[in-house]
């Protein structure tokens, strides 16, 4: 490599070197010697040109979700770097190892409010694991293989590496023999070993623990460990949100989601354990409720990457620093053998009973399980007829968007599968799904893609069907759960504020008509009876289907935990006017 390269010319083939194969962007001034270097790598980066900025930063993030590969995005200086700002948040809350990369002005003219200056890496320091400002063409091979180094390694997140236009113009011969240099950055991967027999002693002597698998589970590949340590120990498991994929739902030993919308016997058990394992979760506010309250009669393990995460939001009696999966490994070297675990506790069944019980006490009160007398389309006849598809016609993904079709989503269907369940959940972007399901699409192109959204969220990012169709993607149908309301606000407003129904009614186009102008195929449903010939017609078609189903428009999500109290807390129903 003796020849001069241009400092574009070295970002292209730092990414290559680096196995990246796939990036989201949009062009502009500041970026343009990078777009111009592009073209002689093309068979090697491909590079999808999105509708937005946001939908390439949201489309980066599917990818990485669904591959736990890294996800590039591109944009401009200013405003495409701006527009950038609300999915790196995104990746940031969910732990998603992303690269941004953004031009920026020439560098004689920074600080001087040139045409589209913008302090991206002031305005992303708090929402990125580290960002960068380049601005000589003989860093810029080191600091993107630095850059993707902290991405995925530790607690992935995003990072963003700003360059500017006169270092992607500057040519060098350039040096590949790279060392990185972190003496900062040394996370910890395998757990504290007198720690983890701690650990093991508490779980060795409960009579009601729980498992919790958070992200980290996923993340980490540790799936497999995690089975084996549910069925080693007897351990009832609950998913969280991020969890969902984990471990199947048809499994024994599972009992299902916690927190605000999760189920009634999974949070009772939670305020009833007296151990609760947590690998790779972070005790978010959505999960705990009111964090004084949560498990009060537990003894706390919690493993996680992050060591600021520990002891963060609840009280911790073993901290485990480490990686979801080795730590779980060391805990199965260590444990008993499966016999000697069943004379220490035999009664770990009669708990499963007992939650068992619980469940049946509960989930058949609730109203998807009791369809009322109407002829209107119900949001739980979607998804009854989704998941007996999904789980019948072979391997898919499904991404979804924010709101009451989200939980609906996590609820309803029968989850059986790792990385087969992606949202937005820290964060809780409106406007994921569409862009997300792309770069999960062009991740898995022989997988089907559901993107599941309201029509909300629909409304904000719809422009990258467009893409979906220049990139001749087949895979991805869209399901519409269309009730004319901003649907979760409005039930907090029902429920909560007088049904105050402020700034939640909400209109929209003609979906199905939509659609077709993309050049997909649309359909309107309106009736129940109707629904799972719409799903077999979208599996039938060979390209993008989007689904609009109409459904009853003031239908709520139960259970429902209010905010600021305990899990133990929940509403079944909608309380009968006075």
């Amino acid at each position: 490599m003796s020849e001069q390269r241009t400092g574009a010319q070295i970002m292209c083939e730092a990414l290559i070197r680096d196995g990246v194969e796939v990036m989201f962007g949009y062009p502009g001034g500041a970026i343009m010697p990078f777009y111009y270097a592009m073209w002689e790598y093309r068979d090697q980066l491909r590079h999808v040109l999105v509708r937005h900025e946001q939908g390439g930063g949201h489309a980066a993030e599917g990818y990485a979700r669904a591959t736990g590969k890294l996800g590039v995005c591109i944009g401009t200086s200013g405003p495409g770097a701006t527009n950038l700002v609300t999915a790196i948040a995104d990746a940031m809350m969910d732990s998603t190892p992303m690269l941004a990369i953004t031009g920026q002005v020439s560098s004689a003219v920074l600080g001087k409010d040139a045409f589209q200056e913008t302090d991206i890496t002031g305005i992303t320091m708090p929402i990125t694991k580290h960002n960068y400002l380049v601005k000589r063409v003989e860093d810029i091979a080191y600091v993107i293989k630095e850059a993707i180094h902290l991405a995925t390694t530790g607690r992935p997140g995003p990072v963003l590496v700003d360059i500017t236009k006169d270092a992607m113009q500057a040519k060098i011969v350039p040096n590949w023999n790279l060392k990185l240099h972190l003496p900062g950055y040394k996370p910890t991967t395998h757990g504290n070993s007198r720690q983890i027999r701690e650990a093991i002693g508490l779980l060795s002597n409960a009579k009601k623990p729980l498992v919790m698998a958070g992200n980290g589970v996923q993340m980490s590949g540790g799936v497999a460990e995690l089975r084996e340590l549910a069925e080693r120990t007897g351990i009832p498991v609950i998913t969280t949100l991020h969890g969902i994929g984990a471990f199947p739902e048809d499994h024994p030993l599972s009992i299902g989601m916690p927190g605000m919308h999760g189920w009634v016997h999974v949070n009772r058990a939670i305020q009833e354990c007296d151990v609760l394992l947590n690998i790779g979760g972070r005790f978010d506010d959505r999960v705990t409720g009111k964090a004084s309250t949560f498990a009060p009669n537990a003894k706390i393990i919690h493993v996680d990457i992050d060591p600021s995460e520990i002891g963060k939001n609840v009280k911790v009696t073993v901290p485990i620093v480490g990686d979801a999966r080795n730590v779980m490994q060391a805990l199965l070297d260590e444990l008993p053998a499966r016999e000697e675990l069943a004379a220490l506790h035999g009664n770990a069944s009669d708990w499963l009973e007992h939650i068992r019980d619980m469940q049946d006490k509960h989930q058949h009160k609730q109203q998807y399980l009791n369809r009322p007398d109407t002829s209107n389309l119900m949001p739980h006849d979607v998804y009854a007829a989704l998941t007996r598809n999904l789980n019948a016609r072979g391997p898919y993904r499904v991404v979804t968007d924010v709101g009451q079709h989200q939980m609906w989503a996590a609820q309803l269907i029968d989850w059986q599968h790792p990385r087969t369940h992606i949202t937005s959940g820290g964060a809780g972007t409106m406007g994921f799904s569409v862009p997300a399901a792309l770069g999960v699409a062009i991740a898995y192109p022989d997988e089907t893609v559901w993107a599941i959204c309201g029509d909300g969220g629909f409304q904000m990012m719809n422009q990258e069907m467009a893409t979906i169709i220049q990139e001749g993607i087949t895979n991805v149908k869209i399901c519409v759960i269309n009730n004319g309301y901003l649907g979760m606000v409005r039930q907090w407003q029902e429920l909560f504020e007088q049904k105050r129904y402020s700034g939640t009614p909400l209109s929209g186009p003609n979906f199905a008509k939509l659609a077709e102008a993309y050049g997909w195929k649309g359909l309107t449903i309106e009736r129940a009876e109707d629904v799972e010939a719409a799903i077999a017609e979208a599996y039938a078609t060979d390209g993008p289907v989007l689904i609009d189903f109409r459904v009853e428009r003031e239908v709520n999500v139960y259970p429902m935990v209010p905010q600021g109290v305990s899990i133990g807390e929940m509403i079944m129903e909608t309380p009968n006017p006075a």
